[in-house]
């Protein structure tokens, strides 16, 4: 096996490793898989979830390390387009593949779970990495992520609600303008 210090790719891939994503990740993914999967044999249940657990804690570092340089981007669409969707989507996809080289089949129930969860994950992630939170090398414990998540939570779910208000209220203030003249 390859020591990351005599590997290029291996070092960079490990100086933008995200621990403290990669620990919720494999925590957070392993209980939707066995959420899914709650019906299916024990046996085959059981080799999904410890492929599941070891593949995303040593990748989902590298996905979220990943995602926190792309914050530093300039354009600020790309850098969200990275985020909320690239690194996403290529996480699936070698999850998927993953699965498929154990021979641990995961049931197409389970793969639109963890899309989803996947999605609305992703989004989580790059709305609190854009306010600071499990970032890595910027000076704040994992403890102190946790303590603005409840504030973080109730303004990552208001946000779509004020978006859509703000959009459904604009026509209005446009046709009262509209009338005044």
């Amino acid at each position: 096996m390859l020591r990351a210090s005599r590997s290029p790719f291996l070092r960079q891939a490990f100086s933008c490793w995200n621990w403290k994503c990669a620990l919720l990740s494999a925590t957070a993914r392993s209980i939707v898989y066995l959420a899914a999967l709650a019906r299916s044999r024990p046996h085959g249940r059981l080799s999904i979830i410890l492929v599941e657990i070891c593949y995303v804690a040593l990748t989902a570092g590298i996905y979220a390390g990943l995602q926190q340089r792309a914050l530093g981007l300039r354009s600020r669409l790309l850098g969200n387009l990275i985020i909320a969707l690239g690194v996403p989507a290529l996480a699936q996809i070698l999850d998927w593949l993953a699965h498929r080289a154990a021979g641990a089949a995961v049931p197409f129930r389970a793969i639109l779970a963890v899309s989803i969860f996947a999605a609305v994950s992703a989004l989580f992630h790059l709305y609190v990495m854009r306010r600071g939170v499990f970032l890595t090398n910027h000076g704040r414990s994992l403890v102190d992520d946790f303590r603005r998540i409840p504030r973080l939570i109730a303004g990552f779910v208001v946000a779509p609600i004020a978006l859509f208000t703000l959009l459904v209220g604009r026509p209005a203030r446009a046709a009262e303008s509209e009338a005044a003249l």
